[in-house]
């Protein structure tokens, strides 16, 4: 199963719309979850990343393999992406990718995580960082079944 835990909801239609469609998609390969979490508006940076942690540790279990999207983490080709994917979904029963705030995670997050991913050293709109997420697992799945859609 995947699990997305991301802060803050999305609103723009087409958006929600491509969220939809690679649900769908993935859907064919494995169970797939995303739970928004109330992002923090108010207060200094580090008061509402902590606050935003604090929501994100509710939907953590032990089973959970965590996964912290980070422009810090290290960043993976498709191809060793889809072959890491494939290696922890016989390895454990939960991939969690944790997508922070605006303001980003908080150490205690940081700290949970098995592995810090980053899809890219530029920043992205939050909103559509999640499309790109989604795209990227899809895109796994199909290089994981040898199937045609990643070239």
């Amino acid at each position: 199963m995947i699990k997305i835990l991301a802060v803050g909801n999305i609103k723009e239609k087409y958006l929600k719309e491509a969220i939809e469609d690679y649900k769908k998609r993935i859907k064919k390969y494995t169970k797939i979850e995303i739970i928004e979490i109330k992002d923090e508006i108010v207060g200094e940076e580090s008061k509402r990343i902590l606050l935003e942690g604090e929501r994100i540790k509710k939907y953590i279990t032990e089973k959970d393999y965590i996964i912290t999207l980070e422009i810090e983490g290290i960043q993976e080709s498709s191809e060793s992406f889809a072959e890491k994917i494939n290696k922890l979904q016989i390895e454990t029963s939960n991939i969690t990718f944790i997508i922070g705030g605006s303001n980003g995670l908080s150490k205690e997050i940081k700290q949970q995580a098995k592995w810090h991913l980053s899809i890219s050293k530029m920043t992205f709109p939050h909103q559509l960082f999640r499309v790109i997420l989604l795209e990227q697992i899809y895109r796994a799945y199909k290089i994981i079944n040898n199937e045609s859609y990643h070239k």
